[in-house]
């Protein structure tokens, strides 16, 4: 799962995206409300951390023009204005969520887990394809009841499968929002990494469909 961090105090966005990555998110940082804007619009993201104090374009402006442009993705607004009004202002341009300064990252990673959770049709946190399982909150795969242990990479791409269980999904579009900038999807990385997913949940739960993609079936 990919997440844009928008937010220009440095530090905090540092800690945020490191929150993030940890978590198992692939993360795209960026401070400048104009860079902010156009990412959004031309980028696959599964959700937004928007700060509304961004320089030359505001947060709240960007969120309206991405939501006039039809971009859907969930978005967690951040900001130091706890007023009710600044609040109502957030959820009529389109936020799904908003999180006061202070806060904590723990919380943070939660609401983002929950609005992206949400965004693909799921209700509970956790999410069941046959018998694998994966607890959304504490990012943990099981199968047949005992945890598996998948790296990083392994993780953002079944997980982005599991949202999405039993829809065909393309080469680029996991390329688009499961990896890091310096991972070519185009190179055999991506089936390198479905080979040792396979070896670890069975071959038959993730299958190939030629010329389309790639789809984690939902039932046994």
């Amino acid at each position: 799962m990919r997440v844009l961090v928008a937010e220009d105090d440095d530090e905090l966005a540092a800690r945020i995206a490191a929150a993030l990555s940890q978590a198992g998110f692939a993360v795209d940082r960026l401070s400048d409300g104009e860079a902010i804007e156009f990412a959004g619009q031309t980028e696959a993201y599964d959700a937004a951390v928007l700060d509304l104090g961004l320089p030359r374009i505001d947060g709240l402006s960007v969120l309206q023009r991405w939501r006039e442009s039809g971009r859907d993705f969930p978005v967690l607004i951040l900001t130091a204005r706890s007023r009710w009004h600044d609040k109502l202002a957030g959820f009529n341009a389109g936020a799904d969520d908003y999180l006061t300064k202070p806060f904590q990252l723990g919380e943070l990673v939660l609401r983002i887990r929950a609005l992206i959770r949400r965004a693909s049709g799921h209700a509970a946190p956790m999410l069941r394809a046959g018998a694998l399982e994966l607890d959304v909150n504490a990012a943990q795969f099981m199968l047949d009841g005992a945890a598996l242990a998948l790296t990083a990479q392994e993780h953002r791409i079944l997980a982005y499968l599991m949202h999405h269980a039993g829809r065909v999904v393309s080469r680029a579009e996991l390329g688009e929002h499961v990896y890091d900038d310096g991972l070519d999807p185009d190179s055999n990385a991506l089936d390198v990494l479905l080979g040792r997913i396979r070896r670890k949940i069975g071959r038959d739960r993730v299958r190939t469909v030629r010329g389309q993609g790639f789809r984690l079936d939902g039932t046994e």
